[in-house]
């Protein structure tokens, strides 16, 4: 029986198996592999305390930190796919694709899933010109014109930062109307390095070793945009079908959690991250809130004993 299982570890699940360690909590780890999102990014910028690494090499200095911390406290299962999460009694089990494992509480930081852009080419540039973070890679297109896909606040967020020091941004949008709020709409829309382009249909994504720009259809026909870079916003799916019906989600599938202590609706079960509904999803957010829901975890053992 464990005190705690962590499930995943991108920054979330890698600082709260830091803090278990070090608060000498029984704890399981149970993850896919090291990293999360960011893994993919070849130029990481925001990282606090760290200039500049790539996403690869953030994920094994994860794995290196909770490894250093570990001991006799945090037991690390990679490789492993969570399938379910039950409540029996006063504790949980949790299912894998490897065993099955009793915990008295759970915290999930499975993160999410960036919906990616579906056409030719979309897998070919990847990482080469495209990308799904402005807040990771967006620094690396200064001075450059690129392009943003999606009309919500995403969409329009990203395309507000890139505007610090891109070039120019266009914003491609499949309908006529935007999901964003309107206010960010008409903010983002007002800089003199915005352009719109509404109700059109990406057909390519062409380039040569990098991007070089996107081929799209519009009532009047088949054009091409040049650009070096394209941030693609067009939603996320959050990896937490293995809780559903356990805890309470939105409609996009994303933990309800308090954000005071990270607690989901059901006693014992905490979460932190991109797989939650707080209002911001980043790195830095994603390991500062799993380290307040360890902190509550903590008190709520102790509580008990």
């Amino acid at each position: 029986m464990y005190e705690l299982i962590i499930i995943g570890a991108g920054p979330g699940g890698t600082a709260a198996s830091v803090y278990a360690a070090r608060k000498q909590l029984k704890t399981l780890l149970i993850t896919t592999d090291f990293g999360g999102q960011s893994v993919v990014s070849s130029d990481i910028q925001n990282w606090i305390g760290t200039p500049s690494i790539s996403g690869n090499d953030l994920a094994l200095s994860f794995e290196k930190h909770v490894r250093a911390y570990a001991g006799e406290f945090v037991e690390i299962r990679i490789k492993e796919r969570v399938i379910k999460v039950e409540q029996r009694e006063k504790k949980f089990v949790v299912t894998t694709d490897s065993g099955t494992y009793e915990t008295k509480t759970v915290l999930v930081t499975t993160g999410s899933s960036r919906k990616k852009l579906d056409v030719p080419g979309a897998n070919l540039f990847e990482n080469k010109g495209i990308s799904y973070c402005a807040s990771c890679d967006g620094p690396i297109f200064s001075g450059q014109d690129i392009a943003v896909v999606g009309g919500g606040n995403a969409g329009f967020e990203s395309a507000a930062q890139l505007l610090a020091y891109c070039k120019s941004v266009t914003l491609l949008h499949r309908s006529n109307a935007f999901r964003a709020d309107e206010i960010t709409v008409e903010k983002v829309t007002a800089h003199p390095n915005m352009r719109i382009l509404k109700n059109v249909a990406i057909k390519e994504i062409i380039g040569n070793t990098f991007v070089t720009g996107i081929k799209y259809e519009d009532s009047s026909g088949e054009h091409i945009l040049p650009v070096s870079g394209i941030f693609v916003e067009i939603g996320m799916i959050p990896n937490t079908d293995f809780v559903r019906g356990l805890v309470n989600t939105d409609e996009y599938g994303r933990i309800i959690i308090d954000p005071r202590t990270g607690k989901t609706t059901l006693e014992g079960i905490w979460s932190a991250g991109d797989c939650t509904d707080v209002l911001y999803h980043q790195n830095n957010i994603a390991a500062g809130d799993a380290v307040r829901a360890l902190e509550d975890i903590y008190l709520f053992l102790r509580a008990r004993n």
